[in-house]
């Protein structure tokens, strides 16, 4: 195309008065009657904002992309504008429109009408999912959406096929999200069968404690941990906002990691060395002393102190048999009718069978 018809095609779409609809074929049609805009003009459209994006413009490369998809019949063409559109928007810091964006193109990718091959749509998914961190260490809601979108079999399928690296960044927002402690058993499963493919200090930690129980291991993996998410540009850089101060996601990670090992240790043994703990948790006596005491307090543990001997105490609720008898007897008379109605029911019916 020449470059005056170029730069008359650009003009016509900044025209203010311009207004596109959902219906393609009507937008088309409008374009054609009104404006004298056809297929080549609407391809000058993706080409001036490609090179916009390229300019870093992305503001205008973001509108002008939007305005293509409007148009385009091209379901490649039209993916591929979606791409810079989430590009643009995770470039200008657009957090809310660049998860709407994200969504989108998520849903194309999965849908029946996808039309390049299954290993097309297997690395779509993949590249789906490094472009989603940008996102999720970055909005609000971060921490629940990669949860959400990691764990969906097919994306969970396509991290384990060709991109296990991601699972850092799953166990991360795992071992922060104090809400989502549910998903930490399905992800020890994948952590099991992933641990001959990758190795991350992330991964280790939580294979040492979990997996072979083994503290001096959770304890030494926790250190380098701590150098992982410092170094790592989406975990080193996040920060969550807690009653009005910024809290690093390190700060999260150690506070929870450091949880989950006081927890399992407590499973096992129950008389506990504080002095020990202290050690597997790598603080100080003074420090380990206080901070399993408010663990205590804003636990469920069942478990005292003893200052004398310098030892956690796990006490153990026995249940009294009364309650037991009661508690198995619940909803007894329920069940038996339900039963019995499951044996009476085939013979009535047999009956009435046979007198036919």
């Amino acid at each position: 195309m020449a470059e005056h018809d170029l730069t008359a095609s650009v003009a016509a779409w900044m025209d203010p008065h311009l207004e596109l609809h959902a219906d393609k074929q009507y937008n088309l049609h409008m374009l054609q009657e009104r404006h004298q805009i056809g297929p080549d003009q609407i391809e000058a459209l993706y080409q001036y904002a490609k090179f916009q994006y390229e300019c870093g413009m992305y503001s205008d490369a973001a509108d002008f992309l939007s305005q293509y998809r409007a148009l385009c019949t091209n379901s490649e063409r039209s993916l591929s504008a979606l791409w810079g559109k989430l590009a643009a928007e995770i470039l200008m810091q657009n957090w809310d429109v660049a998860q709407e964006e994200l969504n989108r193109l998520k849903e194309m990718i999965d849908s029946s009408s996808f039309t390049s091959s299954p290993v097309n749509q297997l690395h779509s998914r993949i590249w789906l999912m490094h472009w989603s961190l940008f996102i999720f260490f970055n909005h609000e809601n971060g921490r629940n959406g990669i949860i959400d979108l990691f764990f969906q079999d097919r994306y969970l399928n396509a991290i384990q096929t060709n991109a296990p690296h991601l699972l850092r960044y799953l166990a991360a927002a795992v071992v922060v999200n104090k809400r989502r402690r549910n998903m930490l058993k399905e992800l020890i499963k994948v952590i099991q069968q992933e641990q001959n493919s990758y190795k991350d200090p992330i991964i280790e930690f939580l294979e040492c404690l979990y997996v072979k129980y083994d503290f001096d291991g959770a304890q030494q993996k926790l250190v380098e941990c701590e150098q992982v998410i410092l170094n790592d540009p989406f975990l080193g850089k996040r920060v969550e906002e807690r009653n009005g101060i910024a809290v690093p996601l390190r700060d999260e990670f150690l506070e929870n990691a450091r949880l989950f090992i006081f927890e399992t240790y407590c499973r096992i043994h129950r008389c506990i060395d504080i002095g020990v703990l202290a050690e597997k948790l790598n603080m100080t006596y003074d420090e380990a002393e206080l901070w399993i005491m408010n663990m205590v307090k804003s636990s469920k543990l069942d478990a005292k102190i003893d200052s004398v001997t310098g030892t956690l105490i796990m006490t153990t609720n026995r249940v009294d048999v009364h309650e037991q008898i009661i508690e198995s007897m619940k909803n007894l008379n329920a069940r038996t009718y339900m039963l019995a109605k499951s044996v009476v029911d085939p013979g009535h019916a047999a009956a009435q069978q046979a007198a036919r």
